[in-house]
């Protein structure tokens, strides 16, 4: 049976700089400021939280958050224009079928924006 909402929590040093990029970058809406930890909402039923109670991990390639759009190169525009530390344009993978591009958060966690083309893929409900 499916759960009823997703968080990811990720940690940072810098809990105002990762509120500028996930809620100013981003354009993701705050919805609930716990004081350590800021969570965000991704889509509907799925958020990202930013807590600044403890360090990102050693290796913060460990994790990293992929948010699912069918607008992969309008996400990518809109990034680099606020300055976003691209780390990959927009490109086809053939070996997943899926378009993506990378780009870095201030704590240093991957985020890929990625369109999944199998159909096999469900749409968002």
């Amino acid at each position: 049976m499916p759960f009823d909402q997703q968080v990811t929590f990720l940690y940072t040093d810098d809990l105002e700089a990762g509120h500028r990029f996930w809620g100013g970058a981003m354009g993701l809406e705050m919805v609930l400021d716990q004081g350590a930890c800021r969570i965000y909402r991704t889509a509907p039923n799925a958020f990202v939280g930013i807590c600044g109670h403890r360090g990102p991990p050693a290796d913060p390639k460990a994790a990293m958050v992929t948010l699912v759009t069918d607008d992969v190169d309008g996400w990518h525009a809109r990034l680099a224009a606020r300055g976003a530390d691209i780390l990959q344009p927009p490109q086809d993978n053939a070996a997943f079928n899926i378009r993506h591009c990378f780009l870095r958060d201030p704590a240093g966690y991957g985020v890929e924006i990625q369109q999944f083309r199998d159909p096999a893929w469900p749409a968002p409900e």
